[in-house]
C-alpha cells in the first residue's frame, strides 16, 4: 500500500511543478498580459461574490439584507469593470494596493514606537518603511506596479515549480528504493 502513495505523490508533485514552471515562464515573458489576466480572474471572482451576496440577502433567515445587497451591488459593479476593462482594473487594483501598503507601513512604524517590545521594534520599523516605499512606488506608477507584481509572481511560480520537480524526482527515487525486490511469504503447513 505504501508504494501506491509514493507513486501518486511524486507524479502529482511533478505535474504541479511542471505547471508552476510553465506559468512562471509565461508570466515572466508576458507580464502585462498576466496582470490583465489576474484582473480578469479577480473580476470573475467579484462577480460570483456579488451574486452570492445578493442571493444571501434574500434568504429567509438573512440578517443585514441592506448591507448584503449593497455589498453585492458594489461587487457586481467592480466585477463588470474588471471583466470589461481588465487593463484599467489591474492599474486601479495596484493603486489601491499601494495606498493600503502606505497605510499599513505607517501603522507598523507607529506601532513600533508604541509597543513595549524593545527587541522587535527595529523589525517593525524596517517592515513598515519597506511597506511605505513599496506603496509609494505603486501609487506613483500603478501600471508598472501591476507589471512588476505579475513578474514577481511569475518568478515565484518558476522557483516553486522547480522546487516541486526536484522534490518529485527525489520522492520517485526514494520510492524505487522502498520497493526493492519482491518477496513471497513462506508457505505454511
Amino acid at each position: 500500500m505504501e508504494r501506491d502513495w509514493y507513486a501518486v505523490g511524486w507524479k502529482m508533485l511533478l505535474f504541479t511543478g511542471v505547471l508552476g514552471i510553465l506559468f512562471g515562464i509565461l508570466a515572466i515573458a508576458w507580464p502585462i498580459e498576466t496582470a490583465i489576466a489576474f484582473a480578469l480572474l479577480w473580476g470573475i471572482w467579484a462577480l460570483a461574490d456579488g451574486v452570492g451576496s445578493i442571493v444571501q440577502a434574500f434568504q429567509p433567515d438573512a440578517k443585514g439584507r441592506v448591507w448584503l445587497v449593497l455589498m453585492g451591488l458594489i461587487a457586481l459593479i467592480a466585477a463588470f469593470f474588471a471583466i470589461f476593462s481588465p487593463g484599467v482594473a489591474a492599474v486601479t487594483l495596484t493603486w489601491i494596493l499601494g495606498i493600503w501598503l502606505i497605510v499599513r507601513g505607517v501603522f507598523e512604524i507607529v506601532g513600533a514606537f508604541t509597543s513595549s517590545a524593545d527587541m522587535s521594534r527595529w523589525l517593525l520599523v524596517v517592515g513598515g518603511a519597506f511597506s511605505v516605499v513599496l506603496g509609494v512606488l505603486f501609487v506613483a506608477n500603478p501600471g508598472k506596479g501591476a507589471v512588476s507584481i505579475a513578474f514577481v509572481l511569475g518568478l515565484m511560480a518558476l522557483l516553486w515549480g522547480i522546487a516541486f520537480v526536484v522534490l518529485s524526482l527525489m520522492l520517485r527515487s526514494q520510492a524505487s528504493h522502498v520497493e526493492g525486490p519482491a518477496t513471497t511469504p513462506p508457505a505454511t503447513a
